[in-house]
């Protein structure tokens, strides 16, 4: 979830934009595209309807609003979500983030997986993913969203690994004592016990999600860790000059671990002309609103309540496009090969979505831009879940190895 100026479904946009590819040089029959896009296996590494089936979100309902459901899944082709287990800044007030990580993990695996056996698989591993393609059904999997979830107790967080969590950002908006976020200005670092999270993630097999972070603790997380790191939902500063944003050395040091960036579809995250029209608050602005909406007991005003306020900070922002998503794949692919990235959407986490990739039903559209642009079956299959797959696979050999190391 998240660019770090919003809160939990951060701002809708509402105007248009232009897109940034080339020129298309070929053009590709729907059998053509859909014969690439059935060959990979799709995974999104970062998806937000968590917060919406918390409060009584039915996800295997066809639905008008949103951009998840479980028909909207299957008709675009996915084979394996994470879900978001996302713990807002504002919990952190009363010690209740661990209580709210509770609940979100429960919302996944009872709401989402539970209630809905015959199209979700629970899956905690690379093979577990593949082998959930092969039974027709979609992987879900769990990725925490803010390392204050963790309430500064490892024991927390081996409780959650045992709970299915399989990746956790280690920040969120704010600063934690162990880490910094991209959403404060002070550039902090990881401390000492944040190090030895990191450790204890490589240890149980829990990737290092540094999306969220400030630029020092990515480095710091980078050097501590002994498995390759990944972003699940962030895109590049230099088509988009945001903090949230990973700049070109941080791509090229995450790559030369075997990391992966998961290009983020939030318009401002995708297009400076979004970023430039979309209103900016502070990590203290964003607490603030997410602690009144929270205060609002009934679950359908309160989610009323959101979608007016969002509805005021957006309404000038510049809409992205499915070009600018091009793009932004395309300049990690530039800059350090097809192998290091792949999709995070934040669906259900932003309410501005570019053009051309309006929910889960779309993904068949990106397979036809990068056709278009160029792109091979081969790397298409890469960037859809091949890479992730990989570093999956890596944290898990590297867990295997400390544990017999002990």
């Amino acid at each position: 979830m998240r660019s770090t100026q919003f809160l939990p479904i951060a701002a809708l946009c509402l105007s248009f934009g232009t897109g940034t590819a080339a020129a298309q040089q070929k053009s590709f029959t729907d059998a053509e595209v859909m014969k690439v896009h059935n060959s990979a296996l799709l995974i999104d590494s970062h998806n937000d309807v968590t917060s919406r089936t918390v409060e009584g979100f039915d996800i295997g309902l066809a639905s008008t609003d949103g951009h998840t459901d479980v028909p909207r899944m299957k008709k675009g082709g996915m084979g394996a979500q994470f879900f978001a287990a996302y713990v807002g800044t504002n919990f952190m007030e009363g010690h209740q983030s661990a209580h709210r990580a509770l609940q979100m993990i429960d919302t996944i695996r009872f709401d989402i997986i539970g209630k809905h056996p015959n199209d979700f698989v629970f899956a905690t591993t690379a093979d577990e993913i593949v082998a959930a393609r092969k039974k027709g059904r979609i992987a879900a999997l769990i990725g925490i969203e803010g390392g204050h979830a963790i309430e500064d107790d490892v024991r927390l967080l081996r409780t959650y690994y045992d709970l299915g969590v399989r990746y956790m950002t280690l920040t969120h908006s704010k600063n934690l004592s162990w880490a910094g976020s991209s959403g404060e200005t002070d550039n902090k670092g990881l401390s000492e016990f944040g190090k030895q999270v990191v450790g204890e993630m490589n240890r149980l097999g829990m990737m290092v999600d540094i999306a969220h972070v400030s630029d020092q603790t990515f480095y710091d997380a980078l050097a501590a860790s002994k498995a390759p790191v990944f972003s699940s939902h962030s895109s590049c500063r230099a088509l988009s000059n945001v903090p949230r944003n990973m700049t070109d050395d941080m791509i090229k040091a995450l790559a030369k671990r075997g990391g992966v960036v998961q290009i983020n579809f939030a318009c401002d995250f995708l297009s400076q002309k979004s970023a430039n029209t979309t209103p900016k608050l502070d990590a203290a602005q964003v607490s603030e609103i997410q602690k009144k909406i929270a205060d609002i007991q009934d679950p359908k005003e309160r989610q009323a309540a959101a979608q007016k306020v969002f509805a005021e900070l957006s309404s000038k922002t510049v809409r992205a496009t499915i070009d600018d998503v091009v793009a932004q794949i395309d300049h990690v692919k530039t800059l350090v090969g097809a192998d290091y990235v792949g999709l995070g959407s934040d669906f259900d986490g932003v309410g501005c979505v570019p053009e051309g990739l309006e929910d889960v039903s779309k993904w068949p559209n990106l397979t036809r831009k990068l056709l278009e642009k160029g792109y091979s079956a081969e790397e298409i299959r890469k960037i859809y879940g091949g890479n992730l797959l990989r570093v999956m696979r890596d944290v898990e050999k590297t867990a295997a190895g400390l544990r017999a190391a002990k």
